[in-house]
């Protein structure tokens, strides 16, 4: 299992807003005004690829994923969420759960594609205690002490 890695900023940062930790990985708002409820699911340790993890931690991860897009879809109603692993620029395994609305700015293109319109209006908000509650009530209380916090 590899150790954290120095020069990786999900290594070093928690990566967005603390909403939810476990042993294995944490889940954390990421302040974007265009897509409100954006989370990533970041692994606390450093791996590169999902498939360097064991069976049952690709599972669990795949769990919490699967949870915060749920949680998401009750509190904030999207049109649509994507998931996405990239990696490219960061490559620890995290996942990005994304809100999608079809007036947002991209929509239908991914998020980092090109605008398609200027002019959003994507009333939608998210309530973080409400969304730190609904995950402490489908994934468990958040675990911080264990064996890496988040930074």
């Amino acid at each position: 299992m590899s150790e954290a890695n120095n020069t990786c900023e999900l290594c070093t940062t928690a990566g967005g807003e603390p909403v939810w930790q476990g042993s294995l990985c944490r889940v954390v708002l990421i302040e974007e005004a265009d897509y409100p409820g954006y989370c990533r699911v970041v692994l606390n340790r450093h791996e590169r690829e999902m498939s360097d993890l064991p069976g049952e931690e690709q599972q669990e991860m795949m769990r919490v994923v699967f949870t915060v897009e749920a949680v998401l879809r009750r509190l904030i109603d999207p049109d649509k969420i994507n998931l996405a692993s990239l990696g490219n620029i960061t490559p620890h395994v995290h996942w990005h759960v994304i809100p999608r609305w079809t007036k947002d700015r991209c929509f239908p293109n991914p998020i980092w594609g090109l605008a398609q319109r200027s002019d959003t209006s994507i009333a939608a908000m998210i309530d973080v205690q409400k969304l730190k509650q609904a995950l402490a009530e489908q994934l468990g209380e958040p675990n911080v002490t264990s064996d890496r916090s988040i930074p």
